[in-house]
Parts: structure tokens; C-alpha cells; sequence
């Protein structure tokens, strides 16, 4: 790193403290304006968003593809291509129709006040970006030689900072120039990496011959079990709050194709790259620093602080986005619902909710050592809980009973949380049965919903 790429990297932050304070929300503005923008997000201002706010783990997929190759996009690309796509299918126009601030709004339509609010404690759960403060950690860390707990709290003090002032159109502002950042870096080292190697050949020769199998060396139950921890996706906050902001119900939709188009670009260039630093790296110690290694390898001055910004760019969005959104979960699907404040004070407490947040994402941070170990945790407990409920609640006549899909919530997660921790009372520190916590969970609520349902002849689903 230069003097330059420094220079690079420091005009980044200023641009994101311009853009992101431009415009300061007042403690009293509505919540609709603070939360979703108004509901005036255009095309392509929904495609940078969500796209940037997807893709936060930038540095776990770069962990992934070191170690296990093409298997990265049958695990990180496919199973989300396809749970996206299904929910442009089925929810995104639903979502946009339904004229909901959050998901808990829909849940306590349909399931009561109980319901909501149980299902509001799991997504402030889910939404907390430790995974994200992890990485923004590391790169911390390799830029400023930083140990990780100071990187992960001034990153997190940094992006609280303009989130806090502006709400969503903040969050919105900085999506779009993280946006064309991280696929402007990506483009560069990937032309780069094929001009100067050359093609399939190349990395052929100089990986494991399981790199460019479709299992990567792992159990083919394994890979499986990613495609239901992507069913958190058809549950994910961020669609959701992206389709509710959304200016119509065709841009929601449309929105969710073009974003999947988009990154599947992105995965090809970024699972390229991480089988080049295996190639030309073998003896990574943190396969996490792939990238980072890849870069010192082969940029020069100026475009290295370039790459190094389609990386912090990649993260940063993500940061930002599920700190809103746990913030805005806190202030008004749980403290509102929970107490019935004043509809003007929805904004305070989402932005104390913004501090809660960040205090128990940066403790989590600093506890799991892999950033691919948070998604698999979280999602394995967050999943089976919402997944059902939600999903019906949006679908069809047949719905739960409110007593039923507050204890499926409640007892799904219970399962799976317990399920999770039973790694720790094995002697070989396996799951029991060997079980991945997930399925419990997920067979548990398929229970409920299918004893405890009933046909609403007066459906309230979104037509």
C-alpha cells in the first residue's frame, strides 16, 4: 500500500460521509420517510442496493473459493440465484402490494401482536451484521496493521455515523457508489489475472483436482444443507425492506431478475479470482486474505487502492444496510408494538436501537473466528423459525392459527439453537445424530403449520 492507494481509500470514506449526511432526517419525520425512503425507490437505485447489500461477505466467498474452488458457486451462487428467484415469483409484487414498513407488520396482521413481536426478536437477531463487522475487522487490520477489536469498533462507530443521520435514502446513496466500486475492482483484477496467466489451463494445472469439482472434497450433505440455509432468502430483510421502498410493484419484481443477473457476474469473477490465489498462492495461512494476498501480488500502485476499495465497498454496504434494518426492527417492530410509543418517536429509538446493535454485533464479531461459521449459525436457527410462517403469510388461503405460529417461531428456533450447541456436548464435537440443526427446526415447523393450519375463508393473503 502507497501513499496513493491510501489517498484513494481516505476520499472513499469522505464520499461516503458526503453522501451519507446530506440530507439529516429529523427526530420527529415519519417513520415511513426514515425507514423506507418514502417508497420512492427507482430501478436502478433498487438493482445497486440490493445487490451491494447481498453480497457483504466478500471475504467468506474469498475464504470458500481458496479452499474448496468451483464448489463456491454451487454453495454462494446457485441456491440464492434460485431462492431469489422465487422470491420475485411469489412476494415481491405481494410485498410491495401489502403497503408494510416491515416484515413484522405482515406477521402481526396475519398471527397477532405475539407473533409479530417474537418474529421481530429473530430478525434483530439475524440482521446483526457480525459476519460483516468481522471482515470490515480484517481489512481493517491489513490496511492499518489495526488489531481486529479496534478495526471492528471504529468500522462500526464509522458506518453508524451517517446511517444514524439520514435513515434509508442514506443507506440508499452509499449503496450506489459501493455498487459501481466493487465490480470496478473486481473487472480490473479479473482482466488483469487472464492477461497475465491466461485461462482455465493455467489454474488446471496449479490447484487440487477437487477445486474444479462441483463438491470441492466436501460430503455432498454438506452442500445440500446450503440450499436450505438459502431458503433465508424468501425471509430476508433486505428484499423485503427493498420491495416495501420500491416506487411500484414492477419494480420490485424486475429489480430481483436484473439483481440476480448481476450477480451471477459477480460470482464468476470473484471464484475466479480466489482459484488464482490458490494457484499462485498455495501457502495462505488465512485463506480469508486471499483477495487481499492476490492484490499485493499483482496490482500496481493506485489500482491496488482501487481493489482495495471494491472490497471495503463490499462490505460496508452490507454493514450499513442490516444495521438499519436491525435499528429500524428494535424501534419499531419491538419497542413500538411492545410498548405503543408515539408513532413520532419511532425515529429516536430506532437510532437508539442503531447503538444496540452495534454493541452486540461487535461482542459477536470478536467470538466466531470464521465468517462462513456466523452465516451457517445464524441462518441455521433464523431459517426454520420465520421461514413457514412468513412464507404463508404472503401465500395462499391456509394459514397457521395465531397460538400455532407463535409457538412454531418460538420452538422451531429453540430446536435448532439447541441442536447447534449440541456440538459442544459431543465428544467428537459433532451434531447429534449428525443432524445439521437446521432440519429439526425446519421438520418441526412443517409440523405445525400442517396440524395447526386452517383455510381463512376471509384471507387476508395479498392478492
Amino acid at each position: 500500500m502507497s501513499i496513493i492507494d491510501y489517498a484513494i481509500i481516505l476520499s472513499y470514506l469522505a464520499g461516503l460521509i458526503i453522501l451519507g449526511v446530506r440530507r439529516r432526517v429529523a427526530s420527529e419525520e415519519s417513520a415511513a420517510n426514515f425507514i423506507l425512503g418514502g417508497r420512492t425507490l427507482t430501478l436502478p437505485a433498487f438493482v445497486a442496493s440490493l445487490v451491494s447489500t447481498w453480497y457483504g461477505g466478500i471475504l467468506g466467498v474469498g475464504e470458500y473459493s481458496y479452499k474448496y474452488g468451483l464448489s463456491n458457486w454451487l454453495v454462494f451462487g446457485v441456491p440464492y440465484y434460485l431462492t431469489a428467484f422465487l422470491f420475485a415469483l411469489f412476494l415481491a409484487r405481494k410485498a410491495r402490494r401489502a403497503e408494510a414498513l416491515t416484515i413484522p407488520d405482515r406477521l402481526f396482521e396475519v398471527y397477532g401482536k405475539k407473533t409479530a413481536v417474537a418474529g421481530s426478536i429473530i430478525i434483530f437477531l439475524m440482521t446483526l451484521p457480525a459476519a460483516y463487522i468481522l471482515m470490515l475487522a480484517a481489512l481493517f487490520q491489513y490496511l492499518f496493521g489495526w488489531p481486529l477489536w479496534l478495526g471492528a469498533i471504529l468500522g462500526t462507530l464509522f458506518s453508524l455515523f451517517y446511517v444514524h443521520l439520514g435513515g434509508f435514502r442514506s443507506v440508499v446513496r452509499t449503496d450506489i457508489l459501493q455498487f459501481v466500486l466493487m465490480y470496478l475492482g473486481f473487472i480490473i483484477m479479473t482482466i488483469m489475472l487472464f492477461a497475465e496467466y491466461g485461462g482455465y489451463s493455467f489454474v488446471a494445472a496449479r490447484v487440487p483436482e477437487t477445486h474444479l469439482t462441483w463438491h470441492g472434497g466436501n460430503p455432498g450433505i454438506y452442500i445440500a444443507v446450503w440450499y436450505f440455509i438459502a431458503l433465508a432468502t424468501l425471509i430476508e430483510p433486505a428484499f423485503y425492506q427493498r420491495c416495501y421502498a420500491a416506487k411500484s410493484e414492477a419494480v420490485a419484481r424486475k429489480g430481483i431478475l436484473i439483481s440476480i443477473v448481476c450477480w451471477m457476474v459477480f460470482d464468476f469473477m470473484t471464484t475466479s479470482c480466489g482459484l488464482y490465489a490458490r494457484a499462485l498462492l498455495p501457502d495462505l495461512k488465512d485463506p480469508a486474505t486471499s483477495y487481499i494476498a492476490l492484490a499485493d501480488l499483482m496490482l500496481p500502485v493506485g489500482v491496488m487502492g482501487l481493489f482495495v476499495l471494491a472490497l471495503l465497498s463490499t462490505v460496508h454496504s452490507t454493514v450499513d444496510s442490516y444495521f438499519f434494518i436491525a435499528a429500524s426492527t428494535f424501534g419499531r417492530d419491538i419497542v413500538w408494538r411492545l410498548f405503543r410509543i408515539d408513532e413520532n418517536k419511532i425515529t429516536y429509538y430506532t437510532r437508539v436501537g442503531l447503538v444496540l446493535s452495534a454493541c452486540i454485533a461487535v461482542v459477536a464479531a470478536l467470538f466466531f473466528e470464521s465468517i462462513v461459521d456466523i452465516w451457517h449459525d445464524f441462518g441455521s436457527v433464523g431459517t426454520p423459525a420465520l421461514l413457514i410462517p412468513l412464507f404463508f403469510a404472503f401465500n395462499g388461503r391456509r394459514r397457521m392459527k395465531p397460538k400455532v405460529a407463535f409457538l412454531s417461531i418460538i420452538l422451531s428456533a429453540t430446536v435448532s439453537l439447541v441442536w447447534l450447541l449440541s456440538r459442544y456436548l459431543t465428544e467428537n464435537g459433532q451434531y447429534w445424530g449428525r443432524i445439521e440443526p437446521i432440519f429439526p427446526g425446519l421438520v418441526l415447523s412443517l409440523i405445525f403449520y400442517i396440524s395447526g393450519s386452517e383455510t381463512d375463508s376471509k384471507s387476508r393473503s395479498v392478492a
